[in-house]
């Protein structure tokens, strides 16, 4: 994958990722400017299936300050790119009750904007508190670790 732009750490945290998607994206010029200049924020976006196209909601896109009226709406809806079997591997993936379509995060591959999408299982309190105790416990040996190869 090439350069991170944007990544959406709060999915991470709260989604148990299945599997991921990488699409394309539909913006217009302003859109593409604001991103190289570092005003995307992923945090809450997610997909939808709509009428066999797939559509990126909540994907807030700080306006170009340059571009004074020919500029573009924040939180827009956008279209996302993926082949029609993509699509209906997708849509089967998340109908089934309590999975949801995250963006994950976006990059650049051959000079093109792309959006990793995840399939994901929302994660309870256990589920989050289970996560952080294993964080701890990795922490804790590889400090170890590093004590004993020191003395």
């Amino acid at each position: 994958m090439g350069d991170d732009l944007i990544t959406n750490r709060k999915a991470l945290r709260d989604y148990q990722i299945l599997e991921t998607y990488e699409a394309g994206i539909v913006l217009v010029g302003t859109e593409v400017k604001s991103l190289r200049a570092g005003q995307g924020n992923l945090t809450d976006a997610f997909a939808r299936i709509e009428k066999n196209e797939v559509w990126l909601y909540q994907f807030d896109i700080q306006p170009y300050k340059q571009a004074h009226i020919y500029n573009h709406e924040p939180k827009a809806v956008r279209r996302l790119l993926l082949h029609r079997q993509e699509i209906r591997k997708l849509f089967s993936l998340i109908a089934v009750k309590g999975r949801s379509l995250v963006a994950l995060k976006m990059y650049w591959k051959n000079r093109k904007l792309k959006v990793l999408l995840g399939v994901g299982i929302g994660k309870n309190v256990r589920d989050k508190r289970e996560d952080l105790k294993k964080a701890v416990a990795k922490r804790e040996m590889d400090q170890a670790l590093k004590q004993a190869r020191r003395g």
